[in-house]
């Protein structure tokens, strides 16, 4: 809102300072202070109300040193880190831009139905929540919104470069320069291609899938498409709420993924970027900064209340969103390939209960007695049962999480 309020001003007046809203960088720095301030502020007060409430976490009893401390300690804390997050979007963000909406439709989404889940959990005293199978409902519709949307709204292009030799001869007529410095096609194209790391040039297009049908095979890249969308929403998003056991586990490994995937929308929203770098070119996917700025001081601001020992847990309110946040950038930014890489915390914590539970039901039917891999899954519980203390885990999975994000810019180079 503020952004069209001072374009307005800068066109019609000479207003001080209004030409600062035009630049991505000022708008993304102003919403992380805005987030920022408001989880700090907001997160206080909530707090003390969910305290009043008696909005209290009900823990069941795993033998995990330090749990029943945790008996009683205000849930629902997510509410925080989605208004931190959708405020200063709405300031600072173009909010005509139709990949600020995709992201504020999914973080509105998915925190309503964590809401629900938590909602059923304390106040209707059902330690079960929200049915599994709305849950998936849920993810699936969103899954389903986002990749149709992609697939036939007008704004989500991309611009394919030149090749080698049509650049020389651009470059030897004048006439034919474009924005992009006679680099990139100044013709937008519609395309499912996505970029995929260790590969030559970078990119895969999932109609590649379809080549064995013949003829016009592209037109049905879109069913491969939603599977794989409705596939990543309700992995990651399941990912990070098996992440969230540990006090600032969750938090900090989020904020180091959502600023690295700022980092990639930035440059693929940049022709300048996308060219030194020789990476795909999406314009107006720089706006998502703002965005994912707010993302990341939301999640800074949460963990000053949510660091060991927690005062507030997020709960599926601010988990599930989480996750689809994250999902849902990546997949817009066409990065989704990468998230095995980046969010490789999350997929360890995801596969550790898979083959727990699959291997104990295996081992129970071949033997009679059920063995298992873990000492207790998610992987984290399982360092707790070996006996490192919680503060301790969470700062290992926190540099993991670091250096798997420094992976994933290098492997935009590595081909």
């Amino acid at each position: 809102m503020l952004y069209h309020l001072f374009d307005y001003l800068e066109q019609t007046t000479n207003f001080p300072g209004a030409g600062l809203f035009q630049y991505i960088s000022f708008r993304a720095a102003a919403a992380v202070i805005t987030s920022l301030i408001i989880s700090l502020l907001f997160g206080k007060s909530l707090i003390r109300f969910l305290h009043r409430k008696q909005v209290g976490e009900t823990v069941r009893d795993l033998g995990l040193e330090g749990q029943k401390q945790k008996e009683g300690t205000p849930t629902m804390g997510g509410i925080i880190i989605l208004g931190s997050i959708l405020i200063p979007t709405l300031l600072y963000a173009k909010l005509n831009n139709i990949y600020v909406i995709m992201m504020l439709v999914s973080t509105v989404w998915l925190g309503l139905i964590g809401f629900i889940d938590d909602y059923i959990k304390v106040f209707k005293k059902n330690k079960e929540g929200l049915a599994g199978k709305f849950k998936v409902l849920g993810q699936v519709s969103l899954g389903l919104f986002i990749a149709l949307t992609m697939w036939f709204h007008d704004d989500i292009v991309i611009r394919e470069k030149y090749d080698p030799q049509t650049i020389i001869e651009n470059k030897a007529n004048s006439d034919c320069l474009t924005e992009s410095n006679d680099v990139f096609n100044p013709q937008a194209v519609k395309s499912m291609k996505t970029t995929i790391p260790f590969v030559k040039n970078n990119e895969f297009d999932y109609s590649w899938f379809l080549k064995w049908l013949g003829g016009d095979y592209q037109k049905y890249t879109i069913f491969i498409f939603i599977l794989l969308v409705i596939f990543i929403i309700t992995a990651v998003s399941n990912g990070a709420n098996l992440t969230d056991g540990l006090d600032g586990l969750a938090t900090s490994t989020s904020a180091v993924i959502a600023a690295t995937l700022g980092i990639l929308a930035w440059v693929s929203g940049n022709f300048i970027f996308a060219d030194y770098l020789n990476i795909m070119y999406i314009p107006n996917t720089g706006e998502l900064a703002i965005f994912i700025s707010a993302f990341v001081g939301a999640a800074v601001g949460f963990l000053w209340y949510n660091s060991y020992p927690a005062q507030v847990f997020m709960g599926d309110t601010g988990s599930l969103a989480i996750g689809g946040i994250i999902a849902v950038f990546a997949i817009i930014i066409r990065k989704e390939l990468l998230i095995p890489i980046l969010c490789g915390v999350f997929l360890v914590e995801n596969l550790s209960v898979m083959l727990q539970v699959s291997y104990f039901k295996y081992t129970k039917k071949k033997y009679g007695v059920g063995k298992r891999i873990f000492l207790m899954s998610p992987l984290h519980h399982h360092y707790q049962k070996k006996g490192y203390h919680e503060a301790k885990i969470v700062q290992r999975f926190f540099i993991v999480a670091i250096m798997l994000a420094v992976f994933t810019i290098i492997t935009l180079k590595i081909r």
